[in-house]
């Protein structure tokens, strides 16, 4: 099958120019593809950098293997993935200018991107579900033991795989995007044989939806749980620190999930809504480009500004610090739901 996007953008149109075949020059500058390299090579190195030492870490530390820091672990784990294959296929093609990599090529990294995103998708979701759990104490005295956290992971990869086969099988298609130097799920193509419409239904009501209202929910009830204790001890300042310093966590996770997402969702929905209205395809490069930057700044958020994976890290990489430093933040929030009311 070949598939490619003319301008004026039409996706209906099929020709010779093929995005497995030659150079997409008509939709940009070799300049803008060489720097969409050279960005994608960025996100490569880091992301695959950063979240190998993260794993690394964790199992040279014992101390680092609680049941949160098994879920950052899996994050890692999906980020990885999709630095490791998803970031160097595109950095690859971007430098051709085409996906060099034929058909076969674009299966698999539109695969491989899906499952990592999905992945790290669910995993935000189930960080927030944990802090919880552990902080706001729903089901009392029910501990979130090692055992949840790695069911709650593998849970992670069955909802991944569960959206990202049916492409693979004929429920939509892994097609060139954007740019076309990257692949995705079909959104934007009017064939009703792949029955696209249904599949991003399925993927913004169940695989969007659903985690955004999970983290929405969870992390709402644990800013108001930590507002009522700081408001008890307003002479606390280790309580009035904490309540600070969870405010600030909580509204930069909620900005890393919507960065990452949002864009995709929207996109999808107003083609699925607007059928036949002209539109640029090159902007699908932008939803891509900033899930794939995910595995950088996810785990800035949710590992590198945990003291506890701060202070393994430098370590590991010898930059000598002297013992323990104080607990991360989740854990402070945990010692500080302790006093809160019940």
């Amino acid at each position: 099958m070949t598939f490619w996007i003319p301008v004026p953008l039409d996706t209906d149109n099929i020709t010779s120019l093929s995005p497995y075949l030659v150079p997409q020059d008509h939709l940009g500058s070799k300049g803008l593809f060489y720097f969409m390299s050279a960005f994608m090579f960025l996100l490569f190195v880091a992301g695959t950098a950063i979240n190998t030492l993260t794993i690394a870490c964790t199992i040279q530390y014992k101390k680092l293997r609680s049941h949160l820091n098994y879920i950052l672990v899996n994050l890692s784990v999906a980020n990885l993935l999709v630095s490791s294959v998803g970031s160097f296929t595109c950095f690859y093609c971007f430098a051709f200018r085409y996906m060099i990599l034929g058909p076969l090529g674009c299966k698999i990294e539109g695969f491989t991107a899906t499952v990592g995103g999905m992945v790290s998708l669910w995993s935000l979701a189930v960080i927030a579900f944990e802090r919880w759990m552990v902080v706001c104490k729903p089901l009392g005295n029910f501990s979130f033991k090692p055992n949840h956290a790695i069911a709650c992971c593998a849970l992670t990869w069955v909802f991944a795989l569960s959206a990202a086969i049916p492409p693979l099988v004929g429920w939509s298609r892994y097609i060139p995007e954007g740019m076309q130097c990257s692949c995705g799920p079909d959104w934007y193509t009017t064939d009703n044989k792949f029955n696209n419409e249904s599949y991003v239904m399925f993927l913004f009501c169940f695989c969007f939806s659903v985690p955004f209202f999970t983290i929405v929910f969870c992390y709402s009830q644990l800013l108001f749980m930590l507002k009522s204790v700081a408001k008890a001890q307003v002479e606390s300042a280790s309580t009035q620190k904490a309540e600070r310093e969870v405010t600030r966590m909580v509204v930069l996770m909620v900005i890393g999930f919507l960065v990452c997402w949002m864009p995709y969702a929207s996109f999808a929905l107003w083609i699925i809504n607007n059928r036949g209205q002209p539109f640029d395809l090159r902007l699908a490069t932008i939803p891509s480009c900033l899930s794939k930057a995910s595995t950088v700044y996810n785990p800035v958020i949710y590992i590198l500004l945990n003291k506890q994976f701060r202070s393994c890290i430098r370590k590991m990489v010898g930059m000598s610090e002297g013992d323990d430093e104080e607990s991360s933040t989740s854990q402070s929030v945990t010692e500080v739901s302790k006093v809160a009311p019940a």
